[in-house]
C-alpha cells in the first residue's frame, strides 16, 4: 500500500472516518469497500479483488476465427472480412513507428479552430455519467474555528460503470498493441511505458458529431436482435444532415438508460451495441475518437474485441460509458447534430486511461 494512502486510511480510522452512507468503523488493516449503488456491500475487498470484478472473462476460443454466414442481410460481413479490415488497414506507422498519439494526430489546429466556430449559443452538455467510486473514505478535520473534509477514492474505471477514455496501451491482440509494440515489454506492474494517457495531455478538442440511433428508428433503445450496423450509421448521418469527417469525435447514442430500464430485474449477460460492420465505416471516415453508451454488440465473431479493436489497430481513442441521452435531446432541440467536443484526460503517469467528463458545446 502506498504510504500516502496508508496515512490517509490510518487517519480516517483514528477519527472514525466514514465511507458512503455514513458507515463508521475502526480500521483493521483491510480496505472497506462500497460497490456501485445497486450493489452496496460491506465486504472488504482488496485491490486485486476489485480488479477481478472488472476483468472480462476470457473465451476459450479467442484465437479461433470462424466464418459468420450472413443469414439475414447480405451486407453483414464474414469474420474473414472483419479481420481483414484490421490487418489490411491498420494505422501502424502512419504517423511514425514511435507515434503515441494515434488518430488524435488528425485533430489539427485548423480542426480545433473550425470546431470552436460551431459555438453559437454557448450551451454546454456533459457526457459523463455520475461517478460513484467503489471505495470512498472520508476524513474530517478542524482548523481553528473551522473545519474541512478530504476523501480518498478507490475505483476501477475500465469496464461498464465509469465514463472514461481508453489510452492506446489499454488493449492488444496476437499481433501486438498500438504500432505493433509488444505488451510484455511495454507494460509492467508500474503501468505502461508506451501509448499511455499522458500522450493526450493537451486535450482532445475537435468537432463532435452525434448519431442518434433510437430517434432514427423510432424506438427507445437498441436491442440484442437489432445492433447498430455500419450502413445504418451512414443512413442516420444523411438523415440528420451531417457529414462525418476526418478528425471528428463520432458519438453513437444507442439508448443505454432505456435499455437498462427495460431489462431491470432480468439476468442479462450481454448488451446490444455496435456491430462489427461499423468498423469499416469508422475507418473510412478517419475519425479521431469514438464515443458510445452501448459498446460492442456480442455476436458470432471471434475476432478479439470486435469494435474495441479500433483502439490498437487504428489508434482511435475510445470514450466508454458516455451519457448520451441528454446530448441527443439537446441536438434535437438545437436542430443540429454537430458541436464542439472537449475531453481533457487526467495526466496519469503511465496510465491506461482516465475517468472523464466530456463536454459538448453548441
Amino acid at each position: 500500500m502506498a504510504s500516502t494512502r496508508r496515512r490517509f486510511l490510518l487517519g480516517a480510522a483514528a477519527m472514525g472516518g466514514a465511507a458512503f452512507g455514513g458507515r463508521a468503523a475502526p480500521w483493521d488493516g483491510s480496505v472497506q469497500a462500497d460497490s456501485i449503488p445497486s450493489e452496496r456491500s460491506t465486504t472488504a475487498l482488496s485491490p486485486s479483488e476489485l480488479l477481478g470484478r472488472h476483468v472480462p472473462p476470457r473465451s476459450a476460443n479467442t484465437n479461433d476465427h470462424v466464418s459468420v454466414t450472413p443469414t439475414q442481410d447480405p451486407r453483414i460481413p464474414t469474420s474473414e472480412e472483419v479481420e481483414s479490415w484490421y490487418t489490411k488497414y491498420r494505422n501502424w506507422g502512419r504517423w511514425g513507428n514511435n507515434d503515441q498519439l494515434g488518430a488524435i494526430n488528425l485533430i489539427t489546429p485548423e480542426k480545433r479552430t473550425a470546431a470552436a466556430a460551431l459555438i453559437k449559443t454557448g450551451r454546454t452538455v456533459s457526457l459523463s455519467r455520475v461517478f460513484e467510486p467503489e471505495q470512498q473514505f472520508i476524513r474530517k478535520g478542524s482548523s481553528g474555528r473551522g473545519g474541512y473534509v478530504i476523501d480518498y477514492y478507490g475505483f476501477i474505471y475500465h469496464g461498464r460503470t465509469v465514463t472514461h477514455v481508453d489510452a492506446l496501451c489499454h488493449m492488444w491482440d496476437r499481433d501486438g498493441m498500438w504500432n505493433g509494440r509488444n505488451p510484455d515489454e511495454q507494460i509492467d506492474t508500474l503501468g505502461a511505458k508506451f501509448g499511455d494517457i499522458t500522450a493526450w495531455s493537451e486535450g482532445i478538442i475537435t468537432r463532435g458529431v452525434l448519431i442518434d440511433v433510437p430517434r432514427h428508428r423510432g424506438e427507445s433503445h437498441v436491442t440484442l436482435e437489432k445492433p447498430v450496423h455500419g450502413w445504418e450509421l451512414e443512413e442516420i448521418a444523411r438523415s440528420q444532415g451531417v457529414d462525418v469527417t476526418s478528425g471528428d469525435a463520432l458519438l453513437v447514442h444507442s439508448g443505454l438508460e432505456a435499455y437498462e430500464t427495460a431489462n431491470k430485474g432480468r439476468d442479462v449477460t450481454d448488451r446490444p451495441g455496435l456491430h462489427a460492420s461499423c468498423i469499416k465505416y469508422i475507418r473510412d471516415h478517419d475519425v479521431a475518437l469514438l464515443g458510445w453508451d452501448l459498446m460492442d454488440a456480442r455476436n458470432d465473431y471471434t475476432v478479439p474485441f470486435p469494435v474495441h479493436g479500433i483502439l490498437f489497430n487504428y489508434g482511435i481513442a475510445l470514450l466508454d460509458n458516455a451519457l448520451l441521452g441528454p446530448l441527443a435531446a439537446a441536438c434535437a432541440e438545437e436542430g443540429r447534430y454537430e458541436f464542439m467536443f472537449m475531453l481533457l484526460p487526467l495526466r496519469v503517469s503511465r496510465g491506461t486511461g482516465s475517468p472523464a467528463n466530456p463536454i459538448a458545446m453548441f
